[in-house]
């Protein structure tokens, strides 16, 4: 029986990377013999043990073969007699198919250290293109390590295309495809995932709302950048370079999918684009089965974006209306989701990527004066619905005198 160290570890070892995740390959042994040694059996559909002491994986050698649509349409076999370049063969990429034994001896059947080296994503065989998950999955590394110049071999992209273009894709459950998408939007450089998606033709079949934002025009004056799809990535970059949370950069990922609906004759201008965004916005959610809170955000940041650029402009009456709308009293933490998002529309803009958003601290200081104005604060007179109304005046009424700070301020 031996033992070796594969795939992320050992990749990320190499690359100097901090890693916590530790998956291994056991060479000839059979199930009983790890059950023997303490291990527990966890794998559903091939063995996979959980160390006694440790509880990392270990997984018999395997191989695998196709019998069916999907990524769940695979036979797996595993015996004695699997070998560990049978092992790596079936994984995605050259850089995941190395292992290390317990001496730290490298093991390198398919080049995977060279193409570290030279920072491609290439896939280890042709069988790549029986699993669709691997176009997400490498789309998804595509992001990841793209601060350190790695790109996707042409042969590879090929292949995607070719599963693209195969239908495969509609196999994928919407569970799998959104958990692939939120740890890529949480990487550094979630625009490439989306940009690796459309370059071999993905994006058009799991996103096709964002897919069609590309070639759409806007007015230059508001957006040197010009094209809907550009704007959209330099905004998810904004939202990535500010370490923004899972929900703000989703949001911002599908703020202006409304703009593909403008009537050709209206453009360059969008006008109604937050409205008219609400049905695709809600479309991609369903569709993902995204997370409820992560919806709600997209949705009032989808419908309501123009409103916080305007926010200096508002009345007060229209800030505090906003601020209901957002559930100001009750989810402030929405609020400051909200404003940043805002933020990294007004900044995903050729030129000015570091413009000042003081709209940003407005909004928030007038979510700080509302939520200091309670009931127990009212004169002792008032009941009833008097009690909600003079809330409300006195909201708004501390929305404009901080206005009048600002303007004072101002000058």
């Amino acid at each position: 029986m031996r033992v070796y160290l594969v795939g992320g570890a050992v990749r990320d070892h190499l690359l100097g990377h901090p890693y916590h995740e530790k998956d291994y390959v056991v060479v000839g042994a059979t199930p009983e013999q790890l059950l023997a040694q303490g291990y527990q059996p966890v794998g559903k559909d091939f063995p996979v043990f959980l160390h006694p002491q440790t509880k990392e994986e270990y997984a018999l050698a395997r191989t695998e073969r196709k019998s069916g649509h999907g990524y769940h349409g695979f036979e797996f076999y595993t015996d004695t007699s699997v070998s560990l370049e049978e092992d790596l063969i079936r994984r995605d990429l050259t850089i995941n198919a190395m292992a290390m034994d317990e001496d730290g001896k490298l093991y390198d059947p398919y080049n995977g250290q060279q193409d570290l080296t030279d920072r491609i994503l290439r896939h280890v065989s042709n069988a790549f293109v029986e699993d669709p998950l691997r176009v997400l999955r490498i789309a998804r590394f595509a992001a990841r390590y793209k601060s350190l110049g790695f790109t996707v071999a042409s042969e590879t992209l090929a292949l995607m295309q070719q599963l693209a273009e195969s239908g495969e894709l509609q196999a994928l459950t919407p569970e799998r495809v959104w958990k692939e998408t939120s740890r890529a939007l949480m990487e550094d450089h979630a625009d490439e995932y989306f940009e690796t998606l459309r370059r071999c033709g993905a994006l058009k079949v799991l996103f096709p709302e964002l897919d069609v934002l590309y070639g759409i025009p806007q007015r230059p004056e508001y957006h040197p950048e010009i094209d809907c799809g550009i704007h959209t990535m330099m905004s998810l970059q904004q939202a990535c370079k500010a370490n923004y949370s899972l929900d703000v950069r989703f949001a911002v990922l599908v703020h202006d999918l409304g703009k593909a609906l403008t009537p050709a004759e209206e453009l360059p201008r969008h006008i109604m684009h937050e409205e008219r965004g609400i049905k695709p916005v809600t479309e991609v959610c369903e569709r993902l089965k995204v997370p409820t809170n992560t919806k709600q955000l997209a949705l009032a940041v989808c419908k309501e974006h123009l409103k916080c650029h305007q926010a200096l402009n508002l009345k007060p009456g229209t800030l505090w209306r906003l601020l209901q709308r957002l559930d100001v009293l009750r989810r402030p933490e929405r609020v400051e989701a909200y404003v940043q998002a805002c933020e990294c529309d007004s900044r995903g803009r050729l030129g000015l990527e570091d413009r000042e958003y003081p709209q940003s601290r407005y909004v928030l200081d007038a979510m700080e004066v509302v939520r200091g104005i309670k009931a127990q604060d009212l004169p002792p007179d008032i009941s009833g619905p008097d009690i909600g109304e003079m809330l409300i005046q006195r909201r708004i009424q501390a929305i404009e005198e901080l206005k009048a700070r600002q303007i004072i301020a101002a000058v």
